[in-house]
């Protein structure tokens, strides 16, 4: 069973979904599809439009859960962010602007598409000093992974774990992701896949059970990577990480 680390359904407060009927359509579509439990990942954009705190956040989370239970959608939602790469992670958790995943260890991130910070490490460093976890989102979607995929390994070693799209796998984000991706998994080096869903979602999630499976064929990491490492994540379980 595939489960979502990263989806954007919250709506009306990043790029994602516009309104809660389309948030209750894509839900709908996600859990017929075979995913029964989703991390919510709004963006959030330090000195932009998409910067809604925790408590607002909450206020929609739990609107979005009474409808699901309203229309019987059988799904298991969380809530988190995705957050835009910041100096400024650990005064933003404390300040109750963002919100690591399930209130756990685990933070999501993203980079800029097309480069990375020179201070990077010393940022994500500081981070984890502080005993948090970063999750680096789709880092087959950067650039500089792309031209050269054994510079993550960097990140790794520092205890920064990897979550991939599997939509990527599918083609979604063209071929250079999908190879990049691909290059990943067979190394056992992601953590995680997530939709990274907008607003649309057509996916088969058997269809990604199958190709990672074809990708890597040690059965322990497969179920890891497909829901394994998603409930420790939840369950702010430690995660090995990879070295």
């Amino acid at each position: 069973m595939v489960k979502d680390l990263h989806c954007h359904l919250l709506w009306g407060i990043d790029d994602g979904s516009k309104s809660i009927e389309e948030s209750i359509g894509l839900l709908k579509k996600i859990s017929a599809s075979g995913c029964k439990e989703i991390i919510l990942t709004p963006h959030y954009i330090r000195g932009s439009k998409y910067k809604t705190n925790n408590k607002e956040k909450k206020k929609l989370f739990n609107e979005l859960k009474e409808e699901a239970k309203k229309e019987n959608i059988d799904i298991k939602m969380y809530l988190g962010n995705e957050v835009f790469f910041t100096s400024k992670f650990v005064e933003l958790i404390d300040e109750e602007e963002i919100e690591p995943l399930n209130n756990s260890r685990y933070l999501l991130f993203e980079f800029p598409m097309s480069n990375t910070y020179h201070n990077a490490g010393e940022i994500l460093s500081h981070l984890i000093s502080k005993g948090y976890i970063p999750i680096l989102a789709h880092p087959e979607r950067y650039q500089i992974f792309q031209k050269n995929p054994d510079l993550i390994e960097e990140y790794l070693r520092m205890g920064i774990l990897l979550q991939g799209n599997y939509t990527s796998l599918l083609g979604k984000y063209g071929g250079k992701s999908k190879k990049t991706l691909k290059y990943l998994i067979k190394k056992g080096w992601v953590s995680f896949l997530g939709s990274d869903t907008h607003r649309d979602f057509h996916y088969k999630m058997n269809k990604v059970e199958r190709i990672v499976n074809k990708l890597n064929k040690d059965p322990i990491y497969v179920h890891d990577l497909l829901e394994g490492n998603f409930d420790k994540v939840i369950n702010n379980q430690d995660i090995a990480m990879i070295r």
